[in-house]
């Protein structure tokens, strides 16, 4: 939720930050804004409500010029989105220049305290109570920095802020408070750049430095220094991100999606990359920091995340449990926080986030932390605080996801899950030599198997036109598979705004059976495993009530064409490993109606990528 980007040097800002700023619509935002530092040593502001066009829009008529400048696309949590409560916020008498992702708890209480004192205010926004307070200490003799400092220490909530005034015009100040999402700085050659994502700034740095919770930076066209928010010097590493700033641009393709979901053969490739030697056939995952005392140590692990992660999590928790015969069980990150699960060092907590900065992933494993947990995390951003926090980490390694939907950080997630039950099996001695031969082979199908149902997609937009019109879904599976029918039903509902319910199916009799007519399409994943029977007399029970069934099907099982009206063939997958391969053609089919119906699949409404607040 949210983008911030700032830049200080010798070129225009404006153009960097726009342009970091069209890098950054995948986070899902309302409005938009840039100040900037004119040449003339005044503050100009431009902002509007809608698409990051409108603000290009207004900014062809009434241009900005400047060497330093912030820009910010707003998620609305306070006040309507229009113009008047877009990103940045003056204060009052001009001097503060300012932009926040996050929530400010406290806001009502402090404009109240400012109000009484005779601050106006101009908008409805938690973010625009954080300039004027910055303000006040300004006009109290606080220097800048000292005013910022004071400012933070009155704040509660989770917030990122950046910050300009007008009396030092070679100075951004930024802080980081609790999960608000990252902030990073792009160190150039005699320029600095900021960002709350990567891509935003890939283009002209890969070299890095990560906020951690608690931390501010003030910022100089020629460096920077870090310290705690009571201005103590902190330590802190330079990161060289591999990312090619390529990977962030759609190129041939329509939209991000479609990108990569295109691009998921390769990032399972790059996620087994350097982890697997096919030729001694083991799986090394030293991020993870496994050692014997630690592993003989864990008895159960608690998986915790949200939204698509969630699902994936279901898939690894039938690998984890299968192969290394460790229990697990998978909360809501959101949930989680919320009642009293019993840890204690014995429970290790694996957190799955393609952003790395989901307030409530991120909220759920501080307190496990707090009661002893070891805390591990899969994640895809690189440098993200809930891969820097973790006491073991695997890196997704799929590269930027810049469509809100997730698709390649899904497949990843569940790869590395089945490398992880691999190296804990082994090291438990549920895994002999024999078996972890056996999972490298069946780990080194996937990549083609999955270009395979990859290179079909004719069948799918074809499929698509025939059910583009539906109002409801309903996505059934068993065992293993029984997430990737939540996970499709997920996929179309967001994407397209369709109604759509995944379901075990064996629970399909007890309630949802009960919508089921010729307006109703079913999908049905019937792939060839131990519950394969089972699968088939619920397809026939959902065709006895008028159903018309999708079937996804193993390849060269013939059975089916007699009992589903339609059928995608997916290439024969190892049972543990069949959700990656059975996925594809959902995220297919859902990208297809999606847009045929004429929706933004990358920027669906009201979702956001980084889900920074509660």
């Amino acid at each position: 939720m949210c983008g911030i980007v700032g830049y200080i040097g010798e070129r225009e800002a404006p153009e960097i930050i726009y342009g970091g700023l069209s890098k950054l619509e995948y986070r899902g935002y309302d409005s938009a804004g840039i100040a900037v530092l004119q040449d003339d040593g005044s503050f100009d502001v431009r902002r509007d409500a809608g698409k990051l066009s409108q603000l290009g829009k207004l900014l062809a008529v009434e241009p900005l010029q400047g060497k330093m400048g912030i820009g910010h696309t707003r998620w609305a949590t306070h006040g309507q989105p229009n113009q008047t409560n877009a990103h940045p916020h003056k204060s009052m008498r001009g001097r503060i220049v300012l932009v926040q992702n996050g929530i400010m708890e406290n806001f009502a209480d402090i404009k109240a305290e400012l109000q009484a004192e005779g601050v106006v205010f101009a908008s409805d926004t938690d973010t625009e109570v954080i300039a004027q307070l910055a303000e006040k200490y300004l006009e109290a003799g606080y220097p800048f920095v000292e005013a910022i400092r004071q400012t933070l220490g009155r704040l509660r909530g989770a917030n990122a802020i950046v910050a300009m005034n007008l009396d030092q015009p070679d100075t951004l100040v930024c802080a980081r408070l609790g999960n608000a999402g990252g902030v990073a700085l792009g160190i150039g050659e005699d320029e600095m750049f900021l960002a709350s994502d990567i891509p935003a700034i890939l283009e002209y740095t890969n070299q890095m430095v990560f906020l951690e919770n608690g931390q501010m930076a003030v910022i100089h066209q020629s460096g920077f220094e870090v310290t705690d928010l009571v201005g103590n010097a902190q330590a802190y590493e330079v990161s060289e991100i591999p990312w090619d700033p390529i990977a962030a641009v759609k190129g041939e393709y329509d939209f991000f999606m479609q990108k990569e979901i295109f691009e998921q053969a390769r990032s399972l490739l790059n996620t087994i990359g350097g982890r697997i030697d096919f030729e001694q056939h083991t799986i090394d995952l030293p991020t993870m920091n496994l050692t014997p005392e630690l592993v003989d140590r864990i008895k159960k692990i608690y998986t915790v995340a949200c939204g698509t992660s969630y699902y994936s999590g279901l898939v690894g928790k039938f690998l984890i449990e299968s192969i290394a015969r460790l229990p697990v069980e998978v909360e809501y990150g959101s949930e989680f926080r919320y009642y009293d699960p019993i840890i204690d060092e014995s429970v290790a907590v694996l957190s799955l986030t393609q952003s790395g900065e989901t307030a409530d992933t991120l909220a759920a494993s501080e307190q496990a932390r707090e009661d002893g947990a070891t805390i591990w995390s899969i994640v895809n951003a690189i440098g993200s605080q809930s891969m820097r926090t973790a006491d073991g980490y695997i890196a997704m390694q799929a590269g930027p996801e810049i469509g809100v939907a997730s698709t390649k950080a899904y497949t990843t997630s569940i790869i590395d899950q089945y490398m992880l039950a691999c190296v804990l099996g082994y090291m438990r001695g549920t895994v002999s030599d024999e078996q972890m031969a056996q999972h490298v082979q069946d780990l080194a199908r996937v990549p083609d198997m999955v270009g395979r149902v990859l290179d079909r997609d004719e069948e799918f937009q074809e499929l698509a036109q025939m059910f583009a019109d539906a109002n409801d879904f309903l996505f059934i599976g068993r065992g293993i598979n029984y997430p990737t029918a939540l996970e499709g039903a997920l996929k179309l509902k967001e994407i397209s705004y369709i109604h759509a319910e995944g379901y075990p199916a064996g629970e399909m009799k007890h309630g949802p059976i009960a919508l089921i007519d010729e307006t109703m399409p079913v999908v049905a994943m019937v792939t060839k495993d131990h519950l394969y029977e089972k699968m088939i007399s619920q397809v026939q029970q959902a065709k006895a009530r008028g159903g018309t069934v999708i079937a996804i099907a193993t390849e060269g099982d013939e059975r089916i064409q007699a009992e589903a009206d339609h059928v995608i063939y997916v290439p024969e997958a190892t049972p543990l490993l069949a959700p990656v391969v059975n996925v594809i053609p959902l995220q297919l089919l859902s990208y297809h109606i999606a847009t045929i119906r004429g929706c933004d699949v990358d920027q669906p409404r009201n979702l956001a990528k980084s889900v920074t607040v509660e």
